[in-house]
């Protein structure tokens, strides 16, 4: 009916950032949660699904089955710098940090990044805390390569992404989601990299692996213990 319902246990500990997600299942022998694929980090386990491991590989091969794409978009005409710097990021280089940086490219076999280095000028990018880690490796090579320009990066979630981006307030914003109906109809975008979600619990937590269904059963509040996982 055009009406989209949050179906999350309304006791979930709602973060509002990866590092808030990871610290918190870090300290809390109980807790599960999910962050991008390229944050997860060994203070938490990463569990496979459906048996399969999170990882670029199988995220690439389409067997692991929790991904999304990075997204970063822009309201109609912008500076030519700013437009320089979308191509160096969708650029062979660009996509090859994708990769290094441990996100599946979204450009397979993309061209070299034409720039010269000549570009100057500010650009303002702001949205998701799942993006922002990739993004701020991007602009630290980008520019690298062209010194006269300054990219300012604000990580405050991809809504406000979104929105910075459709008001002006931001020359670029990213999103860890699609854009919603009113956002796709107001800016272009584009996929930047294809992020993995990986599953989290404690290091001390012995459940060796879950299916896409017990996710669902956990995070919607129908299965609220550990021992109720069959």
């Amino acid at each position: 009916n055009g009406e989209e319902v949050d179906e999350t246990y309304i006791e979930a500990v709602i973060q509002n950032g990866t590092e808030g997600v990871l610290s918190t299942v870090a300290g809390d022998s109980s807790a599960i949660g999910y962050v991008s694929l390229g944050s997860l980090n060994d203070t938490v386990r990463g569990l496979p699904i459906d048996g399969v491991e999170p990882t670029n590989e199988t995220v690439q091969d389409g067997s692991f089955p929790i991904s999304r794409n990075f997204n970063i978009a822009w309201n109609g005409d912008i500076e030519a710098v700013a437009q320089d710097f979308i191509d160096y990021i969708l650029s062979a280089e660009g996509q090859e940090i994708v990769v290094n940086e441990g996100y599946v490219e979204f450009v397979s076999g993309a061209e070299a990044y034409a720039g010269d280095g000549s570009q100057s000028g500010s650009i303002s990018v702001v949205g998701s805390t799942s993006v922002t880690p990739l993004m701020e490796v991007l602009v630290e090579e980008y520019t690298a390569l062209n010194p006269d320009v300054k990219i300012d990066v604000t990580s405050n979630g991809s809504s406000a992404g979104m929105t910075a981006a459709m008001d002006g307030t931001a020359d670029i914003g990213m999103a860890s989601r699609e854009l919603k109906e009113d956002e796709a109809a107001t800016l272009e975008s584009t996929a930047i990299a294809v992020d993995g979600i990986a599953v989290i619990t404690n290091k001390a937590n012995t459940i060796e692996s879950l299916t896409l269904d017990q996710v669902r059963q956990i995070f919607t509040g129908e299965v609220t213990e550990w021992e109720e996982v069959q």
